[in-house]
């Protein structure tokens, strides 16, 4: 049986259950179904299963290897407690019916086996998490167009990257597997491949949330029910890191110091919010930095590049998918229970909110990668890959891609520091929420109890990872030099906080470039739109007039001819006899002969159009 159904065909009849059956019976089976996909992917060997024929060429809807596994196990563990926690938010059954077919969706693309059925996904998944913020309603609507459009350009790119692959290794039926070529460049190289990969590139970029193409991360995810917001911050940008790694399995440099620029860019627009959902966006970005320069990194030699370097990048998008989860369902709680979403007018709510303040701690200590921690161990292993890298060397002699990994640790420190601050310790509580509820509790502790047990126990993660061989050679996240590490980022971020908190209170003005690109959007869009529509009516005006002028010399060629012979020079109309009779004006030719070639010049008339 699980060797013979995807993932995604029993999600999405979870899907419909949750919207057709009562409220706890269809959650029980949206429950099941999410952990099944952990399950399945757990207990299937490396393989391909699903294969079928689709328009001529071979595709595979369950492939598994050691990323796709990864990947699934982090959807059936987030997914689950996500689906307990969308329950006892009070979100409505079509929102999680949504929600679990853009699950369906997120599984299509870990477990496709070729470029022709992980594209069909990809676009499917834009489509369901679309409708997930569409169906909040207020200003979530406005959010999901411009949502809709960045994920549809990005799908378009892709696609055309898809394409030129397809050209590259030339036709045959099996041109899309994943096998059929080394990534996206294609067997042939040379410069179809180059492409095919800078198209990819920006194509899984945008969902990647590359610096100017992010603007629809901190846009979107502050907008919908707080249990949307669950499955929409970890599922878009995590499965972009993946497609990532499928696209660009050696890495490139290029890759790794972009991964780097994100998380200093991440981790600066993250401190200067005060919308609690709307900073943890910005860390989505900042975080996908450490994962691209992980996979950027494999194309190193040695003991920290290649596969160590890539199997970092996977971790640490694994280690995102439950901590950046946990932190959304934390504040969630808070937004839920207090219906404020600015944090200056929160403050003091430890003392009320124990519950939701102790998840709130494990997800701050492992994004931050505290010792003991999930985050801890993956972002090791990017910064061992990092030190080993020696392009531009800088200050100690490290790297400049390590010291922008450092910024963006300390950034990261502050933020969440800043952020707990002012939920849970500025001032007095002015008001006193009760706390989370018991279904969100076990929600937020059940994924809170994974970031510690493979903080601690991360003999157990190295066996979730691809690459073991190479991670469990290398790897020794509790080494002396990382515990150190470890310790001087957070007495740095503490510091710099408590120091800079004024400074940056008065930074808060300053724009992304949203500020430009939304407005600028709009008008061209207008722009486009009236110049099209104004185009097609001068056509449209041109085409009818040549019409009715047709018909007027078709029904009166005789009138026409006399009208026509009035306005030439030298012609004195007088001279002409007058009357409408056969014998008034007489023509060398038939009204038929004279109609055909009066047709014949018309047509002539637009082909010469048409050819300038």
């Amino acid at each position: 049986m699980i060797e013979t159904v995807p993932p995604f065909v029993y999600l999405t009849i979870a899907a419909f259950a949750v919207a057709f059956l009562p409220r706890l019976p269809g959650h029980l089976i949206a429950g099941l179904a999410t952990a099944a996909v952990g399950v399945q992917g757990y207990l299937l060997a490396d393989g391909t299963y699903v294969e079928t024929a689709f328009l001529g060429f071979d595709v595979v809807f369950l492939n598994v290897d050691g990323a796709s596994r990864l990947f699934a196990a982090g959807i059936g563990i987030l997914a689950t407690a996500a689906v307990l926690y969308a329950y006892e938010s009070d979100a409505p059954r079509v929102m999680t019916a949504f929600a679990l077919t853009y699950v369906a969706s997120t599984a299509g693309v870990v477990f496709a086996g070729d470029w022709l059925s992980m594209i069909f996904f990809w676009e499917l998944m834009a489509v369901t998490s679309t409708l997930l913020v569409w169906h909040y309603g207020g200003a979530a609507v406005r959010a999901g167009y411009r949502y809709a459009i960045f994920h549809g350009i990005g799908g378009t790119i892709l696609l055309g990257a898809v394409v030129v692959h397809f050209v590259s290794v030339g036709p045959s039926t099996d041109a899309f597997l994943y096998t059929a070529s080394e990534g996206i460049y294609g067997a042939a190289g040379g410069p179809l491949a180059s492409a095919a990969a800078a198209l990819a590139a920006v194509g899984i970029g945008i969902n990647c949330g590359f610096i100017l193409l992010h603007s629809w991360i901190p846009d979107t995810y502050p907008r919908p029910h707080v249990a949307a917001s669950v499955f929409l911050s970890v599922f878009t940008t995590k499965t972009a890191v993946f497609v990532m790694f499928r696209a660009f399995p050696d890495g490139g440099l290029w890759l790794a110091y972009l991964g780097g620029a994100m998380a200093v860019y991440g981790v600066f627009f993250a401190l200067l919010q005060y919308d609690p959902r709307r900073l943890l966006s910005y860390h989505i970005q900042a975080q996908v930095g450490y994962m691209l320069a992980g996979i950027g990194l494999a194309t190193l030699a040695g003991d920290y590049g290649g596969g160590f370097a890539a199997a970092g990048g996977l971790a640490h998008a694994f280690n995102n998918i439950l901590y950046k989860a946990l932190l959304f369902m934390a504040v969630g709680v808070v937004i839920y229970r207090t219906q404020e979403q600015n944090i200056k007018k929160l403050g003091g709510l430890w003392k009320v909110m124990p519950l939701t303040f102790l998840a709130y701690l494990i997800g701050a200590a492992s994004i931050t990668a505290v010792p003991g921690t999930n985050g801890f161990v993956s972002k090791g292993m990017v910064l061992d890959s990092a030190h080993a890298l020696d392009t531009i060397p800088l200050l100690l002699g490290e790297d400049l891609l390590w010291w922008m990994l450092i910024i963006g640790a300390v950034g990261t420190f502050m933020s969440f520091i800043k952020l707990g601050y002012y939920i849970f310790f500025h001032g007095e509580a002015t008001i006193e929420p009760r706390d989370a509820t018991r279904g969100q509790t076990v929600a937020m502790l059940f994924v809170g109890a994974f970031c510690l047990v493979f903080g601690f126990a991360h003999g157990t993660f190295f066996e979730l990872l691809p690459f073991t061989e190479s991670v469990a050679a290398a790897a020794d996240p509790f080494s002396t030099g990382h515990l150190t590490e470890g310790i001087v980022l957070l007495v740095v971020g503490f510091v710099a906080f408590f120091t800079l908190k004024g400074p940056i209170t008065r930074m808060a003005w300053i724009p992304d470039v949203e500020r430009v690109l939304f407005p600028a959007s709009f008008y061209l869009g207008r722009g486009l739109v009236w110049g099209v529509t104004e185009l097609w009516a001068a056509v449209d005006r041109f085409v009818m007039a040549t019409a009715a002028a047709s018909m007027r010399v078709g029904t009166d060629p005789g009138g026409y001819a006399y009208r026509t012979a009035d306005r030439l020079p030298g012609v004195d109309v007088e001279e002409l006899p007058t009357g409408r009779g056969t014998e008034t004006v007489r023509l060398r030719a038939s009204s038929g002969a004279s109609i055909f070639f009066i047709t014949l010049a018309l047509f002539a008339g637009l082909v010469v159009l048409l050819l300038l």
